[in-house]
């Protein structure tokens, strides 16, 4: 399913800031070389994680699935002085081309990379984080929300990314499809929960912005 029209994209993305040459060269490799590259944020959700992250000028912030990098720099610009993102990833594949692009947006010393399973991850961080971003396995979206609320300091950001699924969430759910199931589950859960008030915005595959209270 097509949330937007491409030409409505298009359109939004050419009165956007443009994308930085940097992560034009992050997606141009992502798309040659790594397996799903439309897992990657791109030119339009990346300007808006820039963005939030601008307004927010957190010290920490923590990105639940690290893919190739690209969300990672863009959350990186709004970081303050000193600030640092923590950021997980399981597939070991894809620390050596994360850590090239980190490198060249001269970010290597402001981006700690974790190799592993998130959900044996988050309980060892000791920070408090002021932006969290979600863009992992779907079917664990809850559990980590769960482990995170704690950690996010008081008026922080939870971003969780592909929240309406391709369109999924509003169809009739086929009885083995978890992760719709999951995800439908999770927008409740936020919808729900008192700590939060939340906005989902059908922005590319959907994001949903909470902010703790």
């Amino acid at each position: 399913m097509e949330l937007v029209p491409e030409k409505i994209t298009v359109y939004a993305e050419k009165h956007s800031d443009d994308e930085p040459k940097i992560l034009q060269e992050l997606r141009r490799e992502t798309w040659q070389k790594v397996i799903l590259p439309r897992m990657l944020s791109g030119h339009l959700q990346g300007r808006l994680l820039a963005m939030i992250s601008k307004l927010i000028k957190p010290k920490k912030i923590l990105e639940i699935g690290t893919y190739t990098g690209y969300a990672t720099i863009c959350l990186a610009e709004g970081l303050a002085k000193n600030g640092i993102i923590h950021t997980i990833d399981y597939n070991e594949e894809l620390v050596d081309f994360q850590k090239k692009y980190f490198t060249k947006a001269q970010l290597e010393n402001k981006i700690q990379q974790h190799t592993g399973t998130a959900l044996s991850i988050i309980p060892t961080l000791k920070d408090t984080f002021d932006l969290v971003f979600i863009d992992a396995d779907k079917i664990n979206y809850s559990r980590y929300f769960d482990l995170i609320i704690n950690k996010v300091s008081k008026g922080g950001i939870i971003l969780s990314d592909n929240v309406l699924w391709n369109g999924k969430v509003i169809e009739e759910v086929k009885k083995n499809d978890v992760d719709t199931k999951a995800i439908i589950h999770y927008n409740l859960k936020l919808k729900n929960d008192k700590r939060i008030e939340s906005i989902l915005l059908p922005v590319r595959d959907g994001i949903h912005i909470a902010r703790k209270l």
